[in-house]
């Protein structure tokens, strides 16, 4: 039985993961599966490595859109909102996705009741003061108090949490990352604390951990109206779902669930 879009529900945003680097012939058979505009961007790339990681980053999009909606994948119109979020045309309230990359890790959000965004970084010496630049004070104060690996590991996790917010806010670069804050610490839940002009944000929003693959760091923002929700991880093969609804040959999904807003191990 596969997941489909009544068995997401409002208690669960399900969290698929997959391998970005694959062989040259398992590129040149995902290739079909992306749009014309896709496959136009994946031929403008100079080296490969970074043609072959977009081809499995959108192909394993298409796929598990694919999966949910009972629709082949190269059917699926994608669009963006006027801030540049990524949405299903036509039936963006059905389906709420968000899909992130960093190195040879992709990991995608699914919800079917809440405007969602993910974030996933390799974890990787700072050659610049980003936290300086970009973040609020309140977070650059509670980052002062790390030294060395300590510091850096807990500037990944503001940054994604901060980077995770503003893609499921939907608003994108017209929201300053200054504009709001959140925890940096690893000890307690993940949380928003402050949003400039809106004074129930950290009531109405969640933010969750991620199980990431050792060296990397990620955070899930969901809008989630003060409901309880857990993080339900897919362990299947994402780039050997079937391609075709008429052929639903896939083996049954095996999650993992979270409890609450720590991720469990995948």
């Amino acid at each position: 039985m596969r997941p489909s879009l009544d068995r997401i529900g409002p208690n669960f945003i399900d969290i698929w993961r997959w391998d970005l680097d694959q062989t040259e012939r398992e590129i040149d058979r995902l290739f079909p599966i992306l749009s014309g505009e896709e496959r136009a961007r994946a031929s403008r790339f100079v080296y490969p490595q970074h043609r072959q990681r977009f081809i499995a980053g959108r192909a394993g999009l298409r796929l598990v859109l694919g999966h949910y909606l009972h629709l082949p994948p190269h059917r699926i119109g994608l669009a963006c909102n006027v801030f540049g979020k990524p949405r299903i045309a036509g039936a963006s309230e059905l389906l709420q996705f968000n899909l992130s990359h960093s190195a040879d890790v992709a990991m995608l959000a699914i919800s079917d009741h809440y405007p969602v965004g993910i974030d996933v970084e390799a974890i990787k010496p700072l050659k610049e003061d980003i936290a300086g630049h970009f973040f609020s004070k309140r977070e650059c104060d509670a980052l002062a108090a790390f030294d060395g690996d300590d510091y850096m590991h807990a500037f990944y996790r503001c940054w994604t949490r901060k980077e995770a917010f503003v893609k499921a806010h939907g608003a994108g670069l017209s929201l300053p990352l200054a504009s709001f804050d959140v925890t940096v610490d690893a000890a307690s839940r993940p949380k928003l604390e402050s949003l400039d002009g809106d004074r129930d944000a950290p009531l109405n929003w969640s933010l969750f951990d991620l199980a990431t693959p050792p060296g990397f760091a990620g955070t899930l923002a969901a809008l989630t109206l003060g409901n309880a929700v857990h993080l339900r991880y897919w362990n299947d093969d994402v780039l050997a779902l079937k391609a075709s609804v008429a052929h639903p040959a896939h083996n049954d999904p095996r999650p993992r669930q979270s409890g609450g807003n720590r991720a469990s191990p995948a």
